[in-house]
């Protein structure tokens, strides 16, 4: 008979895996949410090829996840026996990425006769930047109290763009989100278009560095209109009008760090104009706490700072996941188990099985 996990003790450890789009990647985190080890690994076959290719992806979490479980299991001087919960990302994601987390997860709990639990990727991310609160903060947190609801959640990423309200560990209401593409896709596309490889992100920001932001005058969707939903296919529209002269011709090194400077300036006027009504419409049902921001965009130094001055014009406190824990990864994974079981928020018993669009409004659902 399985023990349950909330009476293990304190070398109690969770084992989770993440695979839910391109990165594979495992880690191991004690019971006082102290991380063990992480394990990770960036696909490069995706690379040549302008976006990642769900079926490469799949195959490539395959061959990767024996040898990034054992160095985990090494780095943190434990063994599989050790382990008191297998976590693993089923929903939302790429299927077959998704597949092959709860598979290799699930075989783990099956063949140690372990706890299985499965973890939504956006409440991942939403959790993220708990990770960087204070020690005591943190134990806080662990013990049921409350003292950082509610909160802010930005989550800016290749696959989400979205605007939460968080009061508590599963308890979140969406307050608004893209019509279109991501914030990240949106990064990635401009970038393809500009010649300057995959992924967008870090390559627009670096160019950016060299360029004119006003340069270009682009539009700024959806700023100025009421919510806090984002849009981005009419600035990526407007950047390929832009390029349609040099047709499959290289890009002159100059236009394109004052094209890219310009595109990141529009997005940031965006972020602002969406980021203040999101802390107008979350404050009209609470006083935050925080604001915190996660996913992979969040990377972004100038994102980074102006959430930082717009959290100070607000006089609420920032937090941002550190970089290292804004792309996907593994210890987000194992931090959201962590805080799960502490709160004790329950897993029905259809919640094992992967899902490629899992809103976070249906995790009480299934």
């Amino acid at each position: 008979m399985r023990t349950p996990f909330s009476t293990y003790n304190s070398t109690s450890m969770i084992l989770a895996l993440e695979s839910s789009c391109d990165d594979t990647a495992c880690a191991i985190m004690d019971i006082n949410g102290n991380l063990l080890s992480h394990s990770k690994k960036t696909q490069i076959e995706h690379f040549t090829l302008g976006g990642v290719v769900p079926e490469v992806a799949a195959r490539a979490h395959l061959s990767a996840f024996d040898t990034l479980i054992e160095k985990s299991l090494l780095d943190a001087n434990v063994t599989l026996n050790e382990i008191s919960r297998i976590a693993a990302t089923i929903g939302p994601g790429l299927i077959g990425g998704l597949l092959t987390a709860n598979g290799m997860g699930r075989g783990i709990s099956i063949a140690t006769r372990k706890n299985f639990v499965g973890i939504n990727h956006i409440e991942a991310h939403i959790l993220s930047p708990l990770f960087s609160l204070t020690e005591g903060e943190k134990q806080d947190l662990l013990n049921k109290k409350k003292n950082i609801f509610p909160f802010l959640a930005l989550l800016f990423s290749g696959g989400h763009c979205q605007c939460v309200l968080a009061e508590g560990i599963s308890k979140y209401t969406t307050l608004g989100g893209t019509i279109d593409d991501s914030i990240g896709e949106a990064f990635d596309k401009v970038a393809k278009m500009l010649g300057l490889g995959w992924p967008g992100g870090p390559k627009i920001e670096q160019i950016a560095h060299f360029g004119n932001s006003e340069a270009f005058n682009l539009p700024r969707p959806l700023k100025g209109r009421d919510g806090c939903d984002f849009s981005f296919s009419g600035l990526k529209t407007a950047v390929r009008k832009l390029l349609e002269p040099y047709k499959n011709n290289a890009v002159p090194l100059a236009f394109a760090a004052d094209l890219a400077a310009s595109f990141q300036k529009a997005v940031l006027d965006v972020v602002v104009d969406r980021t203040n009504n999101a802390i107008k419409i979350a404050q009209s049902k609470a006083p935050l706490k925080l604001i915190a921001v996660g996913g992979g965009v969040a990377c972004n130094t100038f994102i980074r700072d102006i959430l930082k001055t717009i959290s100070s014009e607000h006089k609420i406190r920032f937090l941002a996941a550190e970089k290292s824990l804004c792309p996907d990864n593994a210890t987000m994974v194992a931090w959201t188990a962590l805080l799960r079981n502490k709160w004790g928020e329950k897993q029905s018993p259809f919640q094992h099985i992967p899902r490629p669009r899992w809103p976070l409004k249906e995790m009480e659902i299934l």
